[in-house]
């Protein structure tokens, strides 16, 4: 099929190369005319594990290109899918200025008047697996109000081989922030588990393995850490809280979910307080920057939060990420750190160091070198990622989160 994507960001890119991949002829549009012309010298701009060779691979074969023009995506689409920015309004509500636009555009292009049907079909995909997820979904929602609408989505994704949930428009919009709003309650409800665990001398790790075991809830969003981030959960929880209020039907338990995620971080930094007795003029390395592994993304970062946190407390902050430097680079609030080349450069000389992104890198790391290099072997492991027996028995001053041998968080 001839298939059209306006929008070539995370979610564009991704749908307009794993469609072309499969078979479509697919034209990617974007308003950034530096990011078509790189895309076309096939330059990926973000990282996405397996994308770039998916770009490269379609766009030899012809069956995937890219244009700043609408008319020229509107021209060749058979369906036409918008996958612009939708931001997050100050009162937490969602902008759709962006859409809006495009559909505006489009609709300047039917001079002909022809027949169009607009079809709810939200995405499911997570960054750092955005490709495994739309090769490989848990299934395909359309909301739709015409059988030829239908029809025609059913084709687009028949080489995907999932399950479809034919709904009407206004349930499959709904679908989309109710999956993520539960699954970011999930995150909040572990790092509330987890200061009880801390309270009580009790494993989270264990706690949750044995919640995970009953299939009707699934291990899956339950590990404990510093608090879920990223461009979708923060952003679809603040929508879904404004649109149950506008309907007249408040939606509080998200709201806890919201302070839980909030409370975290702060939990967090007070153990780090506690232990330095005061951050300014401290020597601390952060690992991660990114708000989760495998992506670049540092879009509504805990990670970032935590650094600026740090730095205007006066600490002086070394941070490494595998991926995320470059855009780290051009936030402000974290302009004051030393960003490094390795995650070992960071902790030299560190009094101590912050595990804020579970990277496997980081996972991998040789401990004793770690602990040379370091000033004083203290870690705070934000995301649980060593196991606290092992960090004491080799001289490090360890803590983490809701797990024995951790200082209290």
């Amino acid at each position: 099929m001839d298939l059209s994507i306006i929008g070539s960001g995370y979610v564009g890119l991704v749908t307009g190369a794993c469609f072309a991949d499969v078979g479509h002829n697919v034209v990617c549009v974007d308003n950034d005319a530096r990011k078509v012309e790189s895309l076309q010298q096939g330059k990926v701009p973000i990282y996405e594990p397996g994308l770039e060779e998916i770009v490269h691979r379609n766009v030899s074969a012809q069956r995937l290109r890219f244009t700043s023009s609408i008319k020229e995506g509107v021209d060749h689409g058979q369906v036409v899918f918008i996958a612009v920015p939708t931001p997050q309004d100050a009162d937490g509500s969602v902008d759709l200025s962006f859409i809006e636009k495009v559909a505006e555009t489009i609709k300047r292009y039917n001079k002909h008047g022809a027949e169009f049907d607009v079809v709810s079909n939200p995405e499911f995909l997570r960054e750092g697996c955005a490709v495994a997820d739309l090769m490989q979904p848990d299934r395909i929602v359309i909301g739709a109000q015409s059988e030829r609408a239908i029809d025609l989505m059913k084709k687009v994704y028949e080489p995907f081989m999932a399950p479809i949930l034919v709904t009407d428009i206004n349930s499959a919009e709904l679908i989309k922030h109710a999956a993520n709003s539960f699954l970011a309650l999930k995150i909040s409800y572990i790092n509330a588990v987890s200061a009880i665990c801390d309270a009580s001398g009790a494993d989270v790790e264990k706690v949750a393995d044995g919640i995970g075991m009953d299939r009707r809830i699934g291990r899956n969003f339950l590990n404990a850490g510093i608090g879920y981030g990223g461009s979708c959960f923060p952003k679809d929880i603040a929508a879904f809280i404004i649109i149950s209020e506008q309907l007249g039907v408040p939606f509080n338990l998200l709201k806890e979910v919201q302070r839980i995620n909030a409370e975290q971080k702060e939990r967090f930094l007070k153990v780090v307080r506690d232990a330095l007795w005061v951050l300014r003029d401290k020597k601390i390395a952060v690992w991660g920057l990114t708000f989760k592994p495998d992506t670049d993304d540092i879009r509504s970062s805990v990670a970032i939060d935590l650094v600026a946190d740090i730095l205007r407390e006066g600490a002086q902050v070394s941070a490494y990420d595998p991926k995320g430097m470059d855009k780290a680079r051009e936030i402000k609030a974290i302009s004051g750190a030393r960003l490094t080349s390795s995650a070992l450069e960071a902790a030299e000389n560190a009094e101590a160091l912050i595990i804020a992104t579970e990277w496997t890198e980081f996972c991998n790391v040789d401990l004793n070198t770690l602990r040379e290099k370091m000033h004083t072997p203290m870690v705070f492991d934000g995301r649980n990622i060593f196991d606290p027996e092992t960090m004491r028995k080799l001289g490090f001053q360890y803590t983490s989160i809701g797990r024995p041998l951790a200082k209290a968080i």
